[in-house]
């Protein structure tokens, strides 16, 4: 499947001036990137975890340097939340395009990605379902979004 643009967000208040971020739909994981999220479904609920802000959103890692495309990371993640048998394929990622970076931008520039891979199975750790249909989903202000909702 080729690269396909979902969505595309210029001036993207969460960037850099001037950073634009763009959602692609992709089997075919990017480099560098920087965070992998692994999108577990049962019908429309997605399982998610909580955040360091309290919030909820799909299980993430950190991509250490050495896992550049973030498949390490991802098969990890997976087994983390899943268990052994589950295989993490690519459903796509989010691109930070920054030229100018600032101070506190502590991702790669000029690009950056931030994969979305999806696994079946039964979660084995804390977490809950979130129904993505509804329309109060407390998940559609999350970058990756379009993602999810090219499928819905």
């Amino acid at each position: 499947m080729p690269e396909q643009l979902l969505h595309s967000t210029s001036d993207a208040p969460w960037l850099p001036a001037g950073g634009r971020a763009d959602v692609v739909r992709s089997a075919v994981p990017p480099s560098p990137v920087g965070l992998v999220r692994l999108l577990a479904r049962d019908g429309s609920a997605v399982f998610c975890a909580a955040r360091d802000d309290g919030r909820v959103d799909l299980p993430t890692r950190v991509v250490p340097a050495d896992d550049p495309d973030g498949s390490v990371t991802a098969a990890r993640l997976t087994r983390e939340v899943l268990g052994d048998g589950p295989r993490a394929v690519p459903v796509g990622f989010v691109r930070n395009v920054v030229a100018a970076p600032d101070p506190d931008y502590a991702w790669p520039t000029p690009l950056a990605h931030f994969t979305v891979w999806t696994a079946t199975g039964v979660p084995r750790c804390a977490g809950e379902w979130v129904d993505v249909v509804d329309a109060a989903c407390v998940l559609r202000d999350r970058h990756w979004w379009p993602l999810l909702a090219a499928d819905l």
